[in-house]
């Protein structure tokens, strides 16, 4: 099986690995690259698929009827080899089954299916998280990806901002060691504008967990939309050349929180047989 596979469009290319079935290559009409190239000097992390978790469980462990399980930040789908199911110029899905190995960590049945479709010059993703056991799996999905900072269109790493389709006054979230803080703390957003600097990311991501936009525009360039995602973090690690533009369904656990995993905020209950979709698409607008 290949170890990746090309997509494209007169208007945008991309590349997906087997690996996580991770988006690890982006690139417009003119060859250049909008998603960050994984620099191990800051972060090797391109766009990875965060199941059956987003975020982190205290002390890296679930409890499912009432037997812990090992369970690391945002999951193992971000690791795991997905087969290729169907690949053609403009479009490939991938695939991860429930096998002995997850189970060891998720003691549920699933098929994870995603799919990348390029539509003149937006990147559509789509995850379908199928249950195919007898019991109700709970599940969350988040999608990852870094987009360059500055981008490749000439205005300064300073100038870049993130403007909200909606005014965003709720208080945001900080993570604590990798669990949701109880704490809130006002927005960054000014009148759906969040101008970038490495100072909001000196404690960590921001967490939007009551979010009213389901959409953005990055740098004037980039239109991100996520119509049925209702949370949103946004990351970086100041300095670095990317910033993660993040739609969430769930969220790390709060601090405090150590219950069965089905009870962890943010999750779906998924029935037996049913089908979750979760999407989003990144548009280059210039």
């Amino acid at each position: 099986m290949a170890a990746t596979v090309s997509i494209c469009t007169a208007a945008l290319g991309a590349e997906i690995s087997a690996t996580g079935a991770e988006l690890v290559r982006l690139r417009d009409r003119t060859g250049a690259d909008l998603l960050w190239d994984g620099d191990p000097a800051f972060w090797t992390g391109r766009s990875p698929l965060l199941f059956p978790m987003v975020g982190r469980a205290r002390g890296d462990r679930i409890t499912v009827a009432g037997r812990p399980y090992d369970m690391g930040q945002h999951g193992f789908a971000r690791t795991s080899t997905f087969a290729l199911v169907r690949s053609d110029a403009a479009s490939c899905t991938w695939r991860l089954d429930a096998s002995e190995a997850t189970r060891q960590r998720y003691p549920f049945a699933f098929r994870l299916d995603v799919t990348y479709r390029i539509d003149d010059a937006t990147l559509h993703m789509e995850a379908e998280v199928t249950n195919t056991g007898a019991v109700v799996m709970p599940a969350s999905f988040g999608f990852h990806p870094a987009l360059r900072w500055p981008l490749p269109y000439g205005k300064p790493r300073s100038e870049h901002e993130i403007v909200f389709e909606r005014a965003e006054s709720a208080p945001i979230r900080r993570p604590v060691d990798g669990l949701l803080s109880a704490a809130q703390f006002p927005t960054p957003v000014r009148d759906r504008h969040l101008l970038l600097n490495d100072g909001l990311f000196e404690d960590g991501a921001l967490i939007f967990d009551t979010l009213a936009s389901r959409s953005v525009v990055y740098g004037e360039a980039i239109r991100v939309d996520f119509p049925r995602m209702p949370h949103l973090g946004i990351w970086t690690k100041p300095g670095a050349g990317y910033v993660c533009i993040e739609p969430w369904q769930g969220y790390a656990s709060p601090e405090g929180f150590d219950g069965d995993f089905a009870n962890k905020p943010g999750m779906v209950p998924v029935a037996p047989g049913a089908t979750e979709t979760f999407a989003m698409s990144i548009s280059v607008e210039r």
